[in-house]
């Protein structure tokens, strides 16, 4: 894995300012503001707002058939509207102190050792080397998250049940059966 440093210095050779455009937050192909989020981010977002899980999350919009008629995500996502998430009010973030890693650390994401850049209008603006580094710590801690939470959704997964003819949602906390 990369250390900080390294991470800092492709990010701040890039370079990057947000714009506060909300670009990323709105539909603009199938899927192209779909957050991951774990439960915990989950939870975080549930303790601040007030929410309720399903308010807030919603399955990952791809299932496996499970042989017996029911059939599994693997991970939850943000709830959008038609349009955008449903966190964008007024063109900001609502949650902004308690967004997902993929949101704090957008336009960016650690691959391996690979620095992945997305599109954004914001791309190529000049970025302190403090700010660099800040942007690289918060990958590199969202690849350990990211990391452990798929570790917990294989430990699950493997002594994961999915009740006939349901559909649920296999996370790092158990299985969830959808009702709805």
């Amino acid at each position: 894995m990369l250390g900080i440093d390294d991470v800092a210095d492709r990010v701040g050779s890039v370079g990057f300012g947000c714009l506060g455009c909300g670009a990323c937050c709105r539909r603009v192909t199938e899927d192209s503001n779909l957050v991951i989020v774990s439960p915990a981010e989950v939870r975080a977002i549930m303790a601040a707002t007030g929410m309720a899980w399903d308010e807030v999350a919603e399955p990952y919009p791809d299932f496996i058939e499970s042989g017996n008629g029911g059939e599994y995500t693997l991970a939850w996502c943000i709830r959008r509207t038609p349009d955008a998430c449903i966190f964008l009010r007024d063109g900001r973030c609502s949650i902004y102190a308690h967004r997902p890693w993929i949101c704090r650390t957008y336009p960016f994401m650690l691959e391996g050792d690979e620095l992945l850049v997305s599109e954004c209008p914001g791309l190529g603006t000049s970025l302190s080397v403090v700010a660099a580094h800040d942007a690289a710590a918060d990958l590199c801690r969202r690849q350990a998250a990211e990391a452990a939470e798929e570790v917990g959704v294989r430990a699950v997964y493997r002594g994961a049940r999915v009740p006939p003819g349901e559909r649920a949602v296999i996370d790092s906390e158990g299985v969830k059966v959808l009702h709805g």
